[in-house]
């Protein structure tokens, strides 16, 4: 395994162990079955644009907003699920999966682990494409029986950070403003 820093190539080591990598790279979903390389990560985010986030929140402050305002951001249609909100960023909330009456490809899960089996259940009703579960969401079962229905998972990660990660959004704020950079800032002239 590669806990500890700096680490040697072995021709014993697996798939999973020499391509770890980024946010949540000592998760122990990428020595599963389920670990996603970071190549099929950005598959995903490029060829899916329609997201169901379920546990979208309407409070600025939890993680569902942030990483919906981020998605919305870059071109990603995002449709709110929560039993406990109506509207959500100016979007019709549904109260399930099995509510949004528009075709789902990434169900994008921010709820706790033990909700996840009947998320997938819904999401392979719906013909969903990508079950993503969102960083400390891990459910090898309800992983197994998403892969078993013909969808792709991502576990434990985010797909927000995963986006940025890829194409150039991070940042302070976590949006690409373009503010952030590398080079030194101007000098102001004093008077």
């Amino acid at each position: 395994m590669l806990g500890a820093l700096p680490w040697v190539y072995t021709p014993k080591m697996s798939y999973c162990e020499i391509f770890q990598d980024g946010v949540g790279g000592n998760s122990p979903v990428n020595l599963s079955r389920y670990a996603k390389s970071a190549l099929e990560r950005r598959r995903i985010l490029e060829k899916y644009r329609r997201i169901a986030m379920v546990g979208l929140s309407s409070n600025p402050f939890r993680p569902s907003h942030f990483a919906a305002v981020y998605l919305l951001s870059e071109g990603y249609d995002v449709t709110p699920v929560n039993p406990r909100e109506t509207e959500v960023l100016g979007r019709r909330c549904y109260p399930t999966l099995l509510d949004v009456p528009d075709p789902i490809e990434v169900v994008d899960i921010f709820r706790e682990s033990s909700a996840v089996p009947e998320i997938v259940e819904q999401a392979s009703v719906k013909q969903a494409k990508v079950i993503w579960m969102q960083l400390g969401v891990i459910h090898e079962e309800a992983a197994r029986r998403a892969c078993d229905a013909g969808m792709d998972v991502v576990m434990d990660r985010c797909m927000k950070i995963e986006h940025a990660r890829f194409f150039g959004g991070l940042n302070t704020i976590g949006l690409n403003t373009g503010v952030v950079s590398s080079l030194p800032r101007p000098r102001r002239m004093h008077r």
